[in-house]
């Protein structure tokens, strides 16, 4: 039974998405220009006017202005898995596991496949920044879970987000993560 990982403040922090945002932003001053398009859906994302896939639409519009997004990802990671990746999670790390994420399919592959786990995540275009098919988030990571092991039995499932209770209850044993704290996931949010 493999565990099971929510991946953005629970492996790695901080979020890897807007930290890789921000690092193509440094490296190519050009795509300032994306940042007016990003706050206004993140404004409504924390509004919640605009939802979850607004907000990512957004997010990676960017994408179609990195001259090399294969190399930016490739850097991104060699210069900053490091610090990013919780040394908790190194320490358990099984090849049997499985991160579950709503970041972008292409920005957590290549360090997935380096760690040797399996991954699933939101699908987006890197060479345009759309999204491909639904946000793996909330119920939804469960039900991309089923499709692509089939009925598999989580022995353990660590998230930070009450978001991913469908995950939690699904799970042996389940843990919410708060930095480097790991928890017991809170019996009356399950």
């Amino acid at each position: 039974m493999p565990n099971v990982y929510d991946w953005d403040e629970t492996v790695v922090y901080p979020n890897s998405g807007v930290t890789f945002v921000a690092f193509c932003m440094w490296r190519h001053n050009e795509l300032l220009r994306y940042l007016p398009h990003i706050a206004r859906a993140l404004l409504g994302h924390r509004l919640r006017s605009g939802g979850k896939k607004p907000f990512k639409a957004e997010l990676y519009t960017f994408m179609r202005d990195v001259p090399d997004w294969e190399e930016e990802v490739r850097l991104f990671w060699e210069l900053k898995a490091d610090t990013m990746l919780r040394p908790w999670y190194l320490a358990q790390k099984r090849p049997d596991d499985i991160i579950l994420s709503d970041s972008a399919e292409f920005l957590l592959r290549p360090l997935c496949e380096k760690l040797g786990v399996r991954m699933l995540a939101t699908p987006v275009d890197p060479a345009t920044g759309l999204l491909t098919g639904p946000d793996c988030y909330g119920p939804e990571k469960l039900r991309r879970l089923r499709a692509e092991f089939g009925p598999v039995e989580i022995e353990e499932f660590y998230s930070d987000s009450l978001h991913d209770a469908p995950l939690a209850r699904a799970a042996k044993r389940a843990f919410l993560v708060k930095k480097d704290e790991r928890a017991p996931w809170p019996e009356k949010k399950l």
